[in-house]
């Protein structure tokens, strides 16, 4: 039986147009999963034999045809375990993610595809190929070898040992972080005890307990429930109980044994480890570095030690200045890691006489969504619109984005923390644009939060507030989805972000968080919750003021956590026989000025390098950094002429020259042919104020 005949049983079978969400059940998984891995076997045996003249229609297309069905059909399954867990999916999910897995590292390993893509790459219709399908052949040619195809089949087979329980492994350690983000409870039956609490947090506390049938004040350690208590409350013992949960959560000290993750973490990295010497490198972190821009750990650590040596001194000064304000204002003598989120806060507020929760009211959810889309659909002239599709919660929105008329791509907006939903933004593709034999497939994409839902007081419902923070991370998030959706590649495998060197994916996201500082965009997408004005001047100058407030603590952190992650998988924990702890607190005594506690597990729930795809590769978000500030200066200097850093001008080329080409060329060439030359850190640094 054929996908297309069960199609109608199975949602899941069904690819003629958007996901049928309202459709789709755990019990949909196996069957469909079985029977579209079934399909690709079929072709695969088919393709394996020889092919006299082989050319891109008689070899690839039917390739890429078929695992994209399972592609899609997984990444559904995947997107829904992420966003709407549930003991049956994840029961599904899990039976059905080593099937999967194993099929990927089948392909990876296949001897006679590697040798079609070899004749491909020697063939007389070679040169007549696009850039793109050039591309797409010398990606595969380097997959192959790092998938294992030219092992001999023992090493093969254990290759393949490792690859699955290594995605079961990533998988657990996601679902012990979230399991114990969900149990977590702190009920405060005193409002005395939450003094300082700006009251709409006071307010969704409140509906918390309620929800649960309690009375009083519950928060989790969900971001938007336990971060306002770390910075607002004046309770100092409430903020350790709360800090102290989060930083122990899904490690030995967080009181369930079974949802520990310093055992996944070690094998985790045994087996990284094993893989790499497997495939004939020395370490994961030389197999992790092929195909990204960066050449090598000891490059990345030197970029990585070289940011720190220029922001340490700022960072000293920071630390310097924290320590005194909270001495002076709160008697506060041994700053502790669950005062400084408070004490920055109230340092901030009197220095620049605001605070965020003061900027908060200026962001209603409608309001921003609406000027994020203004900034897209003036730089890239499009047009968003509402759409109607079937979705996996009722709070989640969908859209279109149209060019003169036509369809350019869709996107699901789901912006709220839920139980049942994994912690984090992100942004995940549904589909990619391609073409097909009936024509271009659209791409459609999921733009996935975690801030503060509406709340209703006194029977009156508020809409959503989103702080200047959030803000920033909901263009993050669009900006990679804009990399997905205006794409114009019409080969899959390289098609948005697909085939982007893992080191400048983040260009496009980083590169829209800057226009969340200008005022021409601010006053599009602000007004007061309660009374509808716009953002005061007076106010977004302070904000300006206090935009570098303690980057140089920030950068430092960002350092240490990609620092951490290099060093964990470039060897050198091996061969000093170092333990995973022993490792971070090493690289903080090198580049940090702000030292946790000791029973501080932030390793267990670091889901980035550990169930994430950042593996060795958390350095990105700094490179990518260098890159998206590079490229905003040319915006910089377009609004000195033009008046608006919102340039048409310079969003076209933006738009041609980086997001439609996808990963059909290297990301620097697409950079270079953007700015004109290679990228410098100077923009970076003058953004976080470190240039003198």
């Amino acid at each position: 039986m054929t996908t297309q005949s069960i199609s109608t049983t199975n949602p899941l079978l069904n690819f003629s147009d958007l996901p049928l969400f309202d459709a789709i059940s755990p019990e949909h998984v196996s069957p469909a999963i079985e029977l579209l891995l079934a399909e690709c076997r079929t072709v695969v045996s088919q393709l394996e034999a020889p092919i006299a003249n082989i050319d891109w229609d008689n070899f690839v297309t039917p390739l890429e045809t078929v695992t994209e069905k399972l592609g899609r059909a997984w990444g559904i399954v995947s997107h829904l375990n992420s966003v709407r867990d549930t003991p049956e999916l994840r029961a599904a999910y899990n039976e059905n993610q080593p099937k999967v897995t194993e099929f990927w590292t089948e392909l990876g390993q296949n001897l006679h595809l590697y040798e079609h893509y070899k004749a491909l790459n020697a063939s007389a219709s070679y040169p007549t190929l696009s850039t793109a399908r050039k591309k797409i052949i010398s990606n595969a040619l380097r997959d192959f070898k790092l998938g294992g195809a030219e092992l001999a089949d023992d090493k093969k087979k254990r290759y393949a040992e490792v690859q699955e329980k290594l995605a079961a492994l990533s998988t657990k350690f996601s679902e012990n972080v979230l399991d114990a983000t969900n149990d977590y409870k702190l009920l405060v039956t005193d409002v005395a005890e939450l003094k300082g609490l700006p009251e709409e947090v006071l307010q969704a506390a409140q509906h918390a307990a309620e929800q649960d049938g309690k009375t009083g004040y519950q928060f989790s350690l969900h971001f938007p429930s336990y971060f306002p208590l770390l910075q607002y409350a004046e309770n100092r013992q409430l903020r350790e109980t709360i800090y102290r949960a989060n930083a122990t959560k899904a490690s030995e000290l967080g009181g369930h044994p079974e949802w520990d993750n310093t055992a996944i973490i070690d094998e985790l990295l045994s087996l990284r480890q094993e893989e790499a010497e497997l495939l004939g490198y020395r370490n994961f972190a030389e197999v992790s570095l092929l195909p990204k821009m960066a050449e090598s750990a000891t490059q990345v650590e030197s970029f990585l030690l070289d940011l720190a040596h220029k922001a340490k001194p700022y960072a000293e000064k920071d630390l310097q200045e924290l320590r005194q304000f909270a001495q002076e204002q709160f008697g506060i003598i041994d700053l502790q890691a669950w005062d400084t989120t408070f004490v920055s806060e109230k340092l901030r507020e009197q220095r620049y006489a605001f605070s965020e929760q003061e900027v908060k009211q200026y962001f209603p959810e409608h309001k921003v969504v609406a000027g994020l889309f203004n900034v897209i659909q003036t730089l890239f002239a499009v047009n968003i619109q509402s759409d109607s599709a079937a979705t996996w919660h009722p709070d989640v929105k969908f859209y279109r984005v149209e060019r003169d008329g036509e369809l350019v791509g869709q996107f699901y907006l789901d912006l709220y923390a839920r139980a049942a939903k994994q912690g984090g933004a992100w942004m995940d593709d549904a589909r990619a644009r391609c073409r097909k034999a009936s024509g271009i497939q659209t791409p459609v994409v999921y733009l996935t939060c975690n801030f503060n839902s509406p709340v209703v007081v006194d029977g009156v419902a508020k809409p959503a507030t989103f702080t200047h923070d959030e803000v920033i991370t909901l263009f993050h998030e669009f900006g990679h989805g804009l990399h997905q959706l205006l794409t114009k590649v019409d080969d899959i495998s390289v098609s948005g972000i697909s085939g982007v060197e893992w080191d400048a994916v983040e260009l496009p996201s980083q590169f829209m968080e800057n226009f969340c500082w200008e005022w021409d965009v601010l006053q599009q997408m602000t007004a007061h919750v309660d009374c509808g004005e716009h953002l005061p001047r007076a106010l977004y100058d302070k904000m300006i003021a206090a935009k570098n407030f303690q980057s140089g603590l920030q950068t430092l952190r960002q350092v240490e956590f990609a620092l951490f992650d290099m060093r964990l998988h470039d060897g050198s924990t091996r061969s000093s026989n170092l333990s995973v702890p022993q490792v971070l607190q090493q690289v903080r005594d090198e580049v940090s000025v702000l030292q946790p506690p000791a029973f501080n597990r932030f390793q267990h729930s670091f889901s980035h390098i550990f169930a994430g795809g950042y593996s060795a590769g958390y350095f990105s978000y700094k490179w990518a950094e260098v890159l998206s500030a590079d490229a905003y200066s040319a915006f910089e200097e377009a609004a000195q002429t033009e008046g608006t850093s919102l340039s048409r001008k310079v969003g076209q080329l933006f738009q041609t020259e980086i997001l439609e080409m996808g990963g059909s060329r290297p990301a620097l060439d697409s950079f270079v042919a953007f700015r004109g030359r290679k990228p410098t850190i100077d923009a970076l640094l003058r953004h976080n104020g470190m240039i003198q």
